[in-house]
């Protein structure tokens, strides 16, 4: 298990459009990829759930990867969350 804490700079937070892309990106991954804010978890794989968390700017979220191909998944992901959020 990998996990990886990230303060979000977006102006807007996890929005739509970004929400979007990580489900997309965690989506081509085998492994379990969960998303926990505001003392909730959200599966990375259903956006519904992500935008759910209502993670604005300024927040942390810890993601927790999990599964046969989590180092792989942890380095795309949390590549873009770098670059993105």
């Amino acid at each position: 298990m990998k996990e990886f804490s990230y303060i979000i700079t977006d102006k807007d937070g996890i929005h739509a459009r970004p929400a979007g892309e990580l489900v997309k990106i965690a989506k081509e991954f085998e492994s379990n990829i969960l998303i926990r804010a505001n003392e909730k978890d959200g599966d990375c794989k259903r956006i519904f759930t992500v935008m759910a968390l209502g993670v604005k700017k300024g927040q942390e979220v810890t993601l927790r990867f999990e599964g046969p191909d989590e180092d792989k998944a942890f380095e795309a992901v949390t590549g873009f969350m770098k670059e993105k959020l």
